[in-house]
């Protein structure tokens, strides 16, 4: 009989423990969303040319405390500002940031420092708390907080505000657009005189608020939830508060938001139009004397119309990169001059909702120059050939056959150790 229970115990402790195996996404898989850890904070550092940076992780301390953890983009991580596709050089520093993440899928290759897997669950101390040091470094989805709204169908209903001298707080809670449950709390946020107010076309100031008489000179006013979209970053406060998040812009209908996202979206295709799109390598096919047929699947995030851009029977050009999406190949010559050249065959569409990450579109291109960065589950860049033909600045491209993950540019260790 205690061989028997004995047996059980090591049976049942072997199946606990293969139940919590951490999950990593692997190679040439989108991962769920739903495996995603979730967190937010402010954006302290970028290193936009390697797609990563550090935040400062909102726990349940003091937010100042907090030591800023470094994150890197997943190679189909999704970057979103102001309801619209963006890079990291776009997004100001002190943005406060929602992060969906997860374990580095490479440890070995990791482009910033990797922490224990449990790492979130420790208290850093009583005055910092739980959670503001994620082992869930490489995010899938970054979006800021008019983004974070739009996608989860959200807007926050402005109750009250209190000014003086063009600065003071504003009570808002967040909340279904649909209707409001009654369970978001209320949240106290900072504005000041710089904050930015976004009504159709028009960029107001508090000041020209209160001239409209929307606004009190001074004091308290009821705004009788009013539904808008906000911006929110973190500043110092006065008064000794832990964490109170400061508005740096309130859109007060859809037609502003719309014109915010315009713009941001015509900023971001003009990126993407001299970098290229990102993609990874599905399948190769290989035939005689370096001709190959690829199929690729484009990653997500990007504004329809570059999609549309990829036609049959067009030239296209690719090159493979780093997970990084540096270019590997062409080095000063320029992407160009060393990338594949190929003629689309097939654009086919996967049917249903793409999971986060993919576009859901794959293309089948022929090429007579398959090259190392061009095989399965590899990252690449590919560009219609009517697409600018532009030379990469220096910290955006690895030389071909010069580089190594150990040696690459700039290093892991330009982030402090804490």
């Amino acid at each position: 009989m205690k061989t028997v229970i004995l047996l059980l115990a090591v049976l049942g402790g072997i199946f606990t423990t293969a139940a919590e195996e951490p999950f990593r996404p692997e190679a040439g898989k989108f991962p769920a969303l739903e495996k995603a850890h979730a967190y937010r904070g402010e954006l302290v550092f970028v290193d936009h040319a390697n797609r990563r940076g550090s935040l400062r992780v909102q726990g349940n301390g003091v937010f100042r405390r907090n030591d800023p953890q470094p994150f890197a983009m997943l190679p189909y991580g999704m970057i979103c500002y102001h309801g619209a596709p963006a890079d990291l050089r776009d997004i100001p520093l002190g943005t406060v940031m929602h992060v969906r993440a997860f374990l580095p899928p490479d440890p070995k290759i990791s482009a910033v420092p990797v922490l224990p897997v449990n790492n979130k669950e420790k208290d850093a101390d009583h005055r910092r708390g739980v959670g503001v040091a994620p082992a869930e470094n490489h995010v899938l989805l970054l979006e800021d907080e008019p983004s974070h709204c739009l996608r989860e169908g959200k807007v926050w209903k402005l109750k009250e505000v209190d000014l003086k001298n063009n600065a003071g707080l504003i009570t808002a809670r967040c909340e279904a657009k649909s209707g409001g449950d009654g369970k978001a709390d209320e949240e106290t946020l900072n504005f000041d005189a710089a904050t930015r107010i976004w009504r159709g076309r028009e960029c107001l100031t508090p000041e020209e608020l209160v001239a409209e008489g929307a606004w009190p000179a001074s004091g308290k006013k009821s705004l009788g939830g009013q539904g808008s979209l906000l911006g929110i970053t973190w500043k110092p406060t006065e008064g000794g508060v832990f964490t109170r998040f400061h508005i740096s812009d309130i859109w007060l209908d859809d037609a502003a938001m719309q014109r915010a996202a315009h713009q941001q979206t015509e900023t971001h295709k003009a990126f993407i139009r001299s970098r290229w799109m990102p993609a990874w390598v599905d399948a190769v096919e290989y035939g005689k004397f370096g001709r190959a047929t690829v199929t690729v699947t484009l990653f997500g995030g990007m504004d329809a119309s570059l999609y549309a851009e990829f036609e049959k029977d067009r030239p296209v050009w690719v090159n493979g990169v780093e997970n990084t999406l540096k270019h590997t190949e062409g080095g000063t010559a320029g992407p160009t001059q060393m990338a594949s050249k190929g003629s689309v065959r097939d654009i086919a569409k996967t049917p249903g909702e793409p999971p986060l990450g993919s576009s859901g579109i794959q293309i089948r291109f022929e090429t007579d120059l398959i090259t190392e960065g061009i095989r399965p589950t590899r990252i690449i860049r590919i560009r219609p050939a009517n697409w600018p033909d532009v030379h990469l600045p220096r910290e955006e491209y690895l030389d071909s056959g010069k580089f190594s993950h150990e040696d690459r540019f700039p290093t892991p260790a330009i982030f402090p150790t804490y």
